[in-house]
Order: C-alpha cells, then structure tokens, then sequence
C-alpha cells in the first residue's frame, strides 16, 4: 500500500469517476486504473462497485476510506514536523487568493505581518477559486486562500462562514421594509457581479428553485464595484459578508431580511498542498488571518430554511 495509491483512491471516491479523478491528479486514466488495482491487490477485495447509478465504493471502500483520510492527514503532519527542523524565516512567501479575500483581507494582514517579519517577501497572486486551486497544485504558491474548495491533493480548513447577505443604503426607495418574502426581493432592483461565479450562481440558483427571475438592472464585474454601485443607491445587491461588514457596522449599508428562503452560506477556506509543508514564515502568515478572520463580526443572519 503506497501514498500515492491512497491519493488516488481519495480522488476516485471524491470526483466518482476513474476519468474525472484522472483530471484533477494530472495523470492518464490507465495510471490511474493502474493504482487502483494495485491497491485492490494488496488489500485482497475490490474497492469500488458499478452499478446503475455509475462507480461507487464497495464496503470495503467505504471502510477505507476514513482511515486512508487519516493516514494522509499523518502523512502531512510527518513531513511539516521534519520540515519544521530547517532554517526558519526569510525569503519569498509566495500565495494566492481570491479577489475579494485579496480586497477586504490581506492589506491589514500583510501590513502586520511585514512590520513582524521584515525579512520575508510576500507576493500575492489573485484569481478566482478554481484558479487559486491550480496555483497550488501546480507548486506555484505555498498555500491558497479562496471559498469552499476541496480537492484530494489538498488540505482545506476554514477560516470563517462568509455568507452572501442582501444589502442596499438605507435610503433607497427600495428599503422601506427590512424583512422581505423571496417572491418581493424578485421586484427589487438588483445589481449582479462576476457572471458565472460561485457568488452569481449561488444567487441566481435561490430564485431560480423557487420558480423566481430576478429583476437584475445592472451587471459589474467585480464585488467592489457592485458594493459602490449600491453605496450610491443604484439598487441591492447579494454581497459576501467580508466585503460589507465595515459598511453594516457604520450604518452606511443595512440588511435585508428574506424570511422564506435559505441563507446563502459560504466560508473562506485555506487550502494547504498534502505533499508540501508549509515555510515557518507561511505558518506565521497562516496564523495572521486566522486572528484577522476571527475578528470580523459574525454575520446576522435573518434567513429561515424553507
């Protein structure tokens, strides 16, 4: 039984499919029937079952599987002790994250941390979450930051919920109620960022179950300019907790309640390579938003699950 059979299997079971998981490790599809029947062999049994709902762990698989998690988890923690035991700080930090995490984040952060440790030279790549996903698969930065990704060459640990929360200036005409029902937020003018993001399709798919087309009249691309958008009361719009927290305290944005409809959740997660432990000075950073992400003020969250 090897690591790299166990990774593979991981991603089998997680993507459930030979052809997909093929994709996410950057191997052939016969490299990755290979590990898998090697692991089959050296445990006796088949691990994975065909059936009409496609490939799905045999009871054996699903016995595995906690226990191949946790031999990894050791793994990663077995070589961030030996990695630990090198030169420690200095040098480049090279990291990646989303856009909005790069915004509303990282500047208090980063100034801390380099007023801390002068020494090390941090460099910050942006994109969006699939994008920061590849930046740390492919080695190019030694952790990411971005929103509710999993993957099996990674570990994810979350920072904080981030939920996307309903906001308009508090003298739109919009904003005579507070507490609405879903089917009167499809009236109000709402302003869209980012088409086809995780943001877009998280609030488009809220209307979209209950049957509802909201009235959308006016698209931007990022979450900075949406929020200035509606800081000069062009309409409402969803936007995640991070970005507005600052504005809800000051009063200059407020809230809206959708009592019928479920919240839309979201966190912001760091995402740490399995096969890569991470520098002191990356620990150090890690350690920096940890502190900055507990706090910002929750979130309050008015949103009854249907």
């Amino acid at each position: 039984m090897e690591i790299s059979q166990l990774e593979t299997f991981l991603a089998v079971a997680s993507f459930g499919g030979f052809h997909r998981a093929a994709a996410a490790l950057r191997l052939s599809q016969p490299a990755v029937s290979a590990r898998i029947g090697a692991l089959e062999d050296s445990l006796g049994t088949r691990l994975f079952e065909r059936g009409p709902r496609g490939l799905s762990l045999s009871p054996a698989g699903k016995a595995l599987r906690p226990h191949a998690e946790q031999l990894l988890r050791q793994v990663a923690v077995a070589r961030q002790a030996v990695h630990e035991l090198r030169p420690a700080m200095g040098g480049a930090l090279p990291i990646a994250a989303s856009l909005s995490i790069c915004t509303y984040l990282l500047p208090e952060v980063l100034k801390k941390f380099q007023t801390e440790h002068p020494d090390v030279v941090v460099s910050v790549r942006s994109g969006n979450s699939a994008q920061v996903l590849k930046m740390v698969l492919d080695g190019e930065v030694d952790f990411g930051l971005a929103r509710s990704l999993h993957h099996p060459e990674v570990e994810t640990v979350s920072l904080r919920d981030d939920p996307l929360m309903l906001v308009g200036h508090p003298r739109h005409p919009a904003m005579t109620k507070r507490q609405l029902l879903l089917e009167e937020v499809e009236a109000l003018p709402l302003i869209s960022y980012d088409r086809g993001s995780s943001d877009w399709t998280l609030t488009n798919g809220l209307f979209r179950r209950a049957g509802l087309l909201p009235n959308i009249v006016l698209e931007v691309e990022t979450i900075e300019t949406c929020k200035r958008m509606v800081l000069r009361k062009l309409g409402v719009a969803f936007l995640p907790h991070i970005a507005v927290h600052e504005e809800l305290r000051t009063k200059k944005l407020v809230a809206l309640e959708i009592t019928d409809a479920e919240t839309l959740r979201r966190s912001l997660d760091v995402i740490v390579p399995r096969r890569h432990p991470l520098s002191r000075s990356a620990q150090k950073l890690l350690e920096r938003l940890r502190q900055a992400a507990r706090a910002i003020p929750e979130a309050r969250l008015g949103h009854h699950k249907r």
